[in-house]
């Protein structure tokens, strides 16, 4: 039995073996568990067996069921996908049993790359990055291109009213997850529920669209081998997906803290702004003209509030990895940066007051 990172998350490989031997025979016998510890959600762990490499998704402890953790949900959606010109991981089993290894998981094949995360040690030259940015947006367009036919993929939710459920329902998350204070999240709350525009279609969206959950090829980094991390995956406005995308991506001008966050490689050089980066996904989807500024909002609110939840988790004692006590701080950051793109009706180059 192999530990995982600071919060003992364990998985028994002679467990896992033999359910796997009966579920799974293809996969083969399972050697070594390493835990990846990039991610703040759901867990992720290499397996290495006599047949080759895999991974394995589980959510955390102390996890009320929800969509964002639902294995058999993001295992039905990679399914769907398997037949799409989307570039995602195959899905090889599905386990809903929670006693097996004490949550539901599921397998899925390894995808060999590199996975941009905070700024890299060996910084790629800036064409590099231009034309990475250019396959970030265009693999976001082939996402929300596909087909809603698929059973897999009309069973993730009504995308009618999706802009009004998802403010409403963002702004609810963050009122039962508060820990303190942050009038800058009550403001923005405020501002996205009186600003909602209409909705501009319907799409699979990603949700959760960012460099690191891209598998690069490490021959080409702007060769995109997988989009990753599916689990909050639904049917709703594409745009909102850019918004969260947005949401993301940190601009070289902007309040130094946010590369705090780890999302400082979309600040270096060669990489789109923001503005760019919205401007050719209405390009090449064929959407038309429409305002970026509620949708970046909605993204930083959005990604503070799913901060918001992890840092909620550490507060009440469910986890104890120490990545997220300075969750707090990112809250109240990308709040006050969302309150500043407000106020100034722009989303490029934007600082906090205190910067």
């Amino acid at each position: 039995m192999l530990r995982g990172n600071t919060a003992c998350e364990e998985v028994d490989a002679a467990v896992l073996s033999a359910y796997l031997a009966v579920h799974a025979p293809l996969v083969g016998r399972v050697n070594t568990i390493e835990q990846f510890h990039g991610g703040f959600s759901n867990l992720t762990y290499l397996l290495k067996t006599d047949r080759g490499e895999f991974v394995l998704r589980r959510p955390p402890r102390g996890i009320a069921q929800g969509s964002a953790h639902d294995m058999g949900r993001e295992y039905r959606v990679l399914s769907a996908l398997a037949s799409s010109s989307v570039a995602a991981p195959r899905p090889v089993v599905h386990c809903a049993d929670a006693s097996v290894i004490g949550a539901p998981f599921y397998l899925m094949e390894r995808v060999f790359g590199i996975i941009l995360r905070g700024e890299p040690i060996e910084v790629p030259a800036p064409d590099v990055m231009r034309r990475l940015s250019e396959s970030f947006v265009d693999t976001l367009v082939t996402i929300h291109a596909v087909p809603l036919d698929d059973p897999g993929i009309t069973a993730l939710g009504k995308p009618d009213g999706y802009v009004a459920r998802q403010v409403n329902g963002w702004t609810a998350r963050w009122q039962k997850s508060r820990t303190d204070d942050v009038p800058p999240m009550d403001r923005a709350a405020e501002w996205l529920a009186a600003h909602q525009p209409k909705e501009r279609g319907s799409a699979l969206i990603h949700n959760d669209y960012k460099y690191d959950n891209l598998v690069l090829s490490p021959i080409d980094l702007s060769s995109v081998r997988a989009v990753l991390d599916w689990e909050m995956a639904t049917l709703g406005d594409p745009l909102l997906d850019v918004g969260t995308a947005l949401g993301y991506w940190v601009e070289a001008g902007d309040d130094p803290a946010l590369r705090s966050l780890g999302l400082g490689a979309t600040a270096l050089p060669g990489n789109f702004t923001r503005t760019e980066l919205w401007q050719r996904y209405l390009e090449k989807s064929g959407r038309g003209h429409a305002d970026p500024l509620f949708y970046y909002v909605f993204g930083l609110f959005k990604i503070a509030v799913i901060a918001q939840q992890i840092y909620f988790r550490f507060r009440k004692g469910l986890t104890n990895d120490g990545r997220f006590a300075r969750l707090g701080d990112a809250v109240r950051l990308l709040a006050t940066i969302a309150n500043c793109a407000i106020d100034s009706g722009s989303i490029t180059s934007l600082r906090a007051a205190t910067s």
